[in-house]
C-alpha cells in the first residue's frame, strides 16, 4: 500500500496548488474525493463478494459431508431393519401360536357427541329451576321489563 503521511500529503497539496491553480483546486479536490470514494466502495464490494463465494464453497463442502453421513446412516438402518425382519420371520415361523397372545376386541369410536349428551341438563329441569336457556339482548330486556303505561 501507499504510505502517505502528513508531510507527503502537504507536499502533494502544494504541488497541486501550483500546477492546477487556486480557482480550480476545490473542484478538482471534490472530483478526486468522489473518485476515491467510488474506488473504496468498489474494493469493499469485491472483498465482500470474495468472502461470500468462500463461505458458499465451505457450505457446499459441509452439505456434501452431511449428505454422505446421512446416506451412510440410512444404509445402516436399512441393513439393520432387513436383519431384524429376517430374524422376526424365523421366530414367527417357528412359534406362531406362542407369539399370538390374547386377542382384544377392535376399538369402536363412540357415537358423535355422546359425552355432551350424557352431561347435559334436560330442558324441563332448567325450566323448573329457573335457569335461563336463551340470552336476551339489552334492548329486548328493556322492552320486556319496561313498565307499561295505561292510557
Amino acid at each position: 500500500m501507499l504510505d502517505l503521511g502528513l508531510s507527503k500529503m502537504a507536499l502533494i497539496g502544494a504541488v497541486a496548488l501550483i500546477v492546477i491553480g487556486p480557482e480550480k483546486l476545490p473542484r478538482v479536490a471534490r472530483t478526486v474525493g468522489t473518485l476515491l470514494g467510488k474506488a473504496q466502495r468498489y474494493v469493499a464490494d469485491v472483498k465482500a463478494e470474495v468472502n461470500r463465494s468462500m463461505e458458499l464453497d465451505e457450505l457446499r463442502k459441509m452439505k456434501e459431508t452431511v449428505e454422505t453421513a446421512a446416506r451412510d446412516v440410512e444404509q445402516s438402518v436399512q441393513s439393520a431393519a432387513g436383519d431384524f425382519e429376517k430374524q422376526w420371520q424365523e421366530v414367527a415361523g417357528t412359534d406362531q401360536a406362542a407369539l399370538a397372545g390374547p386377542s382384544y376386541p377392535e376399538y369402536r369410536h363412540p357415537k358423535k357427541k355422546w359425552r355432551l349428551k350424557q352431561g347435559s341438563v334436560p330442558h324441563w329441569f332448567k325450566a323448573r329451576t329457573g335457569v335461563r336457556t336463551r340470552a336476551l339482548s339489552g334492548a329486548a330486556r328493556v322492552a320486556k321489563y319496561r313498565p307499561r303505561k295505561f292510557d
